[in-house]
């Protein structure tokens, strides 16, 4: 069966072959008619008659290109943001649509999520980012646009550094994606926020992107949570973090990162001196990985947030965190969540004790009523259901 991607270009060569003759002509026509319309919307710059102007190249793009108009783009008029997620829009829409974002002048936050753009939509709205100097928010998630599309997506994004914050979230990207990734990072120096979470990087994408976070100048968060990070793809990547100078939010929870990513991560917090939040939720690390962590602890002076939670840590895991951050006098802490993992009663006494010394942070984690706890003299005492609770 074929994909919708696969179906949407087959009909686009159709088309193409259909534009012969007669029809030709009108849309040759059509085409002169947008260009005079887009050099009368960027002389008419934010007076009304513009958004006239750009409502009625719209309509005539729809028409050329044989898509419904989005009736809310219409009334759009001059607001900042643009949210057209779960519209159905193809490739087709987002080229209908592609003709009024190149010069509009209004529109800086532009969501598109949902949309089956696929890698043509995707090309079709890269046209747009090269040229537009105003949108500096941008969510493409869930449009399964692939490598080809982010190789144009990016590409585009290396011409503009208007660009401040990207979502690619849940668009199927592999290991063929992380070249244009890592040439992003490298190249764009105004992008501030990339969102790649629930896609399919793999520990060789980790191999190729660890370096060129090393090298990146600018990003501020990235989010790469829920992709297939492990081995020495992790590794390698939590060495790039080692190096970086700029990235302060990194999320890289539910991936695969085990004992020695954890090792990895801990020599980085040993000489980062940026960082601030850190998310390593359920991530196969054990209780050697977690002391591994725990030696980065030891000496960093940023990290204010750690999540470390739903990992196989058990209470010595724990234990040694705590003990970590106790011996680190310069310690930033101040969230140290690990939430989903059974302790004892000595890392319960432990994180009661250093909530006396150290005030400012808290502890979520998992933890049992004190009369829950084994007692000789009620033995067929019923236990309650756990809580996450913070000191």
């Amino acid at each position: 069966m074929k994909g919708l991607c696969e179906v949407q270009k087959n009909e686009d060569q159709e088309k193409e072959a259909e534009a012969t003759g007669p029809q030709a002509e009108t849309l040759e026509a059509k085409r002169s008619w947008t260009a005079d319309s887009r050099s009368a919307l960027e002389t008419e710059g934010t007076h009304g008659f513009g958004e006239q102007v750009m409502a009625t190249l719209y309509l005539e793009s729809c028409r050329a290109n044989s898509v419904v108009p989005v009736s809310c783009l219409l009334r759009q008029g001059s607001a900042s943001e643009l949210n057209l997620r779960h519209r159905g829009l193809g490739p087709q829409g987002v080229r209908a649509l592609a003709s009024v974002l190149a010069s509009n002048p209004y529109i800086k936050h532009l969501d598109l999520r949902d949309n089956g753009l696929c890698g043509a939509g995707a090309e079709a709205l890269a046209d747009v980012l090269s040229k537009n100097s105003v949108i500096s928010d941008v969510d493409l998630s869930e449009n399964q646009i692939g490598a080809a599309g982010l190789q144009a997506i990016c590409t585009a994004l290396a011409l503009n550094p208007t660009v401040e914050k990207m979502q690619l979230q849940g668009n199927r990207l592999e290991e063929q994606a992380a070249q244009h990734l890592a040439a992003l990072l490298l190249h764009h120096r105004g992008l501030k926020s990339l969102d790649l979470s629930y896609n399919q990087l793999n520990d060789l994408a980790g191999e190729t992107l660890g370096p060129a976070v090393a090298e990146n100048t600018g990003l501020a968060e990235l989010n790469l949570s829920w992709n297939h990070l492990r081995g020495l793809g992790a590794t390698a990547f939590a060495r790039g973090l080692e190096a970086n100078i700029f990235l302060k939010v990194l999320d890289i929870s539910h991936n695969g990162f085990g004992d020695s990513g954890a090792s990895a991560i801990g020599d980085a917090l040993r000489v980062n001196n940026v960082l601030e939040e850190l998310n390593m939720r359920n991530n196969r690390i054990s209780v050697s990985g977690a002391l591994k962590l725990g030696l980065g602890l030891q000496v960093n002076q940023t990290l204010r947030i750690l999540i470390i939670s739903k990992n196989p840590i058990r209470s010595d895991g724990c234990v040694g965190l705590l003990k970590s951050v106790q011996n680190n006098k310069s310690s930033a802490l101040e969230l140290l969540d690990v939430s989903d993992i059974q302790v004892s009663r000595e890392c319960e006494d432990l994180a009661s004790s250093m909530n006396e010394i150290l005030p400012g942070l808290c502890i979520k984690r998992y933890t049992s009523r004190r009369n829950d706890w084994p007692q000789a003299s009620t033995p067929s005492q019923p236990a309650s259901a756990p809580s996450d609770s913070g000191l």
